[in-house]
C-alpha cells in the first residue's frame, strides 16, 4: 500500500479492526520512510451481477429498482420494509449464486411473484401487472383466476395433509 505522503511503497499495519457488519477491514498503517499515518478499508471484491433486459440489453443489477418496484406494489398494503428487503436479499442471493452472474428480468420478476402470491395476494396481483405487462382489464381478471385456482389447490393439499395428520 502506498503512502499518500510520499508516495513510499513501504509501509506496515499498526492495528486491523473488521466492521460490524463483517464485510469491511479497518487498518491503520504507518510509513516507514515519512511516518505519517493514514487508514485504509478493505473489501472484498464481488463480480457484478448483470440483469439480461426483455430486449436482450444488460445493465447492472440494481437492488434499490426492485425494492421501488416492489414497494409501489406493496403500497397501502400489510407487507413490511423488512419483508421487502427479505425479498430482496432472496432474489440478489439467488442472482448472485449463478455461474454466469447474469440472470434475466423475467427470472427476477417470477422470484418476486412467487414470494408475494404467499405473503398478499393484492400486491401479488399488482407487482404481476407491471411485470407481464397487463394491457386490458382480461389479463387482469385471468391472473386472478390463476390465483384463485392456485388458493384452492394449496388449501385442498393444507386439508389434505391436517386430516392425514390426525389418524
Amino acid at each position: 500500500m502506498k503512502c499518500r505522503q510520499c508516495k513510499s511503497e513501504e509501509t506496515k499495519v499498526l492495528e486491523s479492526r473488521e466492521s460490524k457488519d463483517g464485510l469491511t477491514v479497518r487498518r491503520r498503517r504507518e510509513c516507514h520512510n515519512c511516518g505519517f499515518r493514514f487508514t485504509t478499508f478493505e473489501r472484498s471484491e464481488e463480480l457484478p451481477v448483470y440483469v439480461v433486459k426483455r430486449n436482450g440489453a444488460r445493465e447492472p443489477f440494481d437492488r434499490q429498482k426492485l425494492l421501488r418496484s416492489m414497494t409501489v406494489a406493496c403500497q397501502k398494503r400489510a407487507v413490511s420494509a423488512k419483508e421487502l428487503e427479505g425479498i430482496a436479499d432472496y432474489v440478489e442471493l439467488t442472482a448472485s449464486q449463478r455461474e454466469d452472474r447474469e440472470i434475466s428480468s423475467q427470472a427476477i420478476g417470477e422470484l418476486v411473484l412467487d414470494v408475494l402470491r404467499h405473503l398478499d395476494p393484492v400486491a401479488y396481483v399488482r407487482f404481476a401487472s407491471v411485470y407481464r405487462a397487463f394491457s386490458d382489464p382480461e389479463d387482469f381478471l385471468r391472473e386472478l383466476q390463476r390465483l384463485a385456482q392456485n388458493s384452492r389447490f394449496n388449501k385442498t393439499q393444507d386439508d389434505l395433509e391436517n386430516s392425514e395428520s390426525l389418524q
